[in-house]
């Protein structure tokens, strides 16, 4: 009986510990049973050498993507020895970052907090009455609360309170579990909820009551998104709990389908009404996010812009290759461009018009790993959004089950039992050291440019690999002319001041 017991109570004693630390969102949820994931984790790098899946292989991140966010988050070891295991000779449109020799700048004075905002004053160019300049060029992007759990926004807002950065509402609304500290850029989608009139139009008096005591900094008003352009969004009954009802403005345990487009505009002219409408009555700098397919729409709202009566504040460009969203396999796969086709498509056309330079420009999809940030940066962006990255660091495990409601490690889900694997105080801090991490580095790589801010890194610091041995330039690739990308003179000026202001 001994020898059952006291396997019995070790048993008892790993459990109980499991199920009340709060550092493990799997153990907390999957006690004793979670250990083994742990175990054959850190055994990876040896199983790996007999079986076929690499550590590049896997998507949307590969493991040495996952690896580095998960260590960046943990404050460990987020270095990689014994070379790049990436097959760079063999594969063709690998990019290359070209580092120069020497530098004209002054040593920078790196801070603890990787301090980095905004090259560009969002609302500047229209001057917005709260136009202001980010103090971070890496923010959360777009994830509605009922898409993610409670305690999952919770601690991504407490983590963007902590690092200094932005965190996008979604376009579920603005719940409680917004307000830990972090300044918001509340989303306004198709199904207008929280800004809805009870036929589900849109209503300006109930926006203005949804933000009138809440750290909202901007609005971004959501044309579509990478996982389902063209598809409105699906909320099942069984998420619309009493309290997501109260702040959707819908009724509780009924589906909601979201509009595949707006009813409030219909095309470029009255959607450009519609931001100056939003503009003028909040003071806030306004813009636009969407996945870009057909053309026109953008050379249309280039045209209506150029005047400069009108405009958008800033553009948030999500690439086609699905997201946080749950969507049809075809539309992950196949509609719309991924991130770095579709931003240059769209870039290009505002500079042939003369007015990239009014707006601040907002990379997401996939752009929250140094190098596909400064990609983004050298085609032309200031700022980028972080979504399944930012999942990543409060503990998301890739399991790929978002859309059934039920996520193991309680991120993306409303099951009450799941989403008690997140503790919103170990993994808001997980976030924000992600977060200063990402920006960290892109300090380091601007620091080999020999550019003062990553936003600075233009498209002929970057060169594309093919596999038959030849090199083609970014600036080539993507079809920009000399200059293309890069904010303006003052901007630059200015943003170099700020960022050697104490060297």
């Amino acid at each position: 009986m001994k020898k059952i017991g006291i396997p019995a109570l070790a048993l008892a004693g790993l459990t109980t510990y499991d199920l009340l630390q709060k550092r493990h969102s799997i153990l907390r949820t999957f006690p004793v049973v979670g250990h083994l994931r742990y175990a054959v984790e850190a055994a990876g790098p040896e199983l790996r050498q007999y079986i076929v899946t690499d550590n590049n292989t896997e998507r949307p991140f590969n493991r040495d993507q996952r690896r580095w966010i998960y260590a960046s988050a943990k404050l460990e070891n987020n270095y990689f020895g014994f070379g790049s295991d990436n097959n760079i000779d063999g594969v063709d449109g690998y990019p290359i970052f070209k580092a120069r020799t020497f530098s004209d700048l002054p040593a920078r004075p790196h801070s603890p907090q990787a301090f980095l905002p905004s090259a560009k004053v969002l609302g500047g160019p229209r001057a917005r009455r709260a136009a202001f300049r980010p103090s971070s060029l890496v923010n959360i992007s777009a994830m509605s609360y009922g898409s993610l759990s409670a305690p999952a926004v919770e601690a991504l807002n407490t983590g963007a309170a902590l690092a200094g950065s932005l965190h996008n509402t979604g376009e579920g609304g603005l719940s409680a579990h917004h307000r830990h500290g972090g300044d918001l850029v509340y989303q306004i989608g198709t199904g207008y909820f929280g800004c809805r009139t009870t036929d589900g139009a849109f209503s300006l008096p109930a926006l203005l009551e949804s933000i009138a005591d809440a750290p909202v900094r901007a609005i971004e008003i959501k044309l579509s998104q990478g996982a389902k352009p063209g598809l409105g969004g699906v909320l099942p009954g069984a998420k619309v709990t009493e309290e997501i009802a109260r702040i959707r403005g819908i009724e509780p345990g009924k589906d909601y389908v979201s509009p595949s487009r707006h009813s409030a505009f219909g095309d470029v002219d009255s959607l450009l009404d519609f931001v100056e409408t939003i503009a003028e009555a909040t003071g806030l700098p306004v813009g636009i996010k969407s996945a870009v397919g057909h053309l026109e729409f953008w050379e249309d709202l280039a045209d209506a812009m150029i005047p400069g009566t009108r405009g958008v504040d800033f553009m948030t460009i999500d690439g086609g290759d699905g997201g946080t969203g749950a969507a049809p396999l075809a539309f992950t796969d196949h509609v719309s461009y991924p991130l770095h086709t579709a931003f240059p498509l769209v870039q290009r056309i505002f500079q042939k018009a003369g007015i990239a330079e009014n707006i601040t420009w907002i990379a997401s999809g996939r752009a929250g790993l140094p190098d596909t940030a400064l990609m983004a940066f050298a085609a032309g962006a200031d700022m980028v959004n972080v979504a399944r990255e930012a999942m990543l660091s409060i503990g998301c495990i890739q399991a790929q089950r978002c859309h059934t409601g039920h996520c193991p490690t309680g991120v993306a889900t409303q099951n009450a039992w799941l989403m008690r694997g997140v503790d919103p105080t170990t993994k808001s801090a997980r976030v924000a050291n992600y977060m200063t991490a990402l920006r960290r580095d892109l300090l380091k790589l601007s620091d080999a440019l020999a550019v003062a801010h990553p936003a600075l890194a233009g498209s002929d610091d970057i060169d594309i690999l093919h596999a038959d041995g030849s090199i083609t330039s970014l600036t080539e690739a993507i079809g920009y002319q000399p200059g293309w990308g890069l904010p303006s003179r003052d901007d630059r000026t200015e943003i170099t001041r700020i960022m050697y202001a104490d060297a």
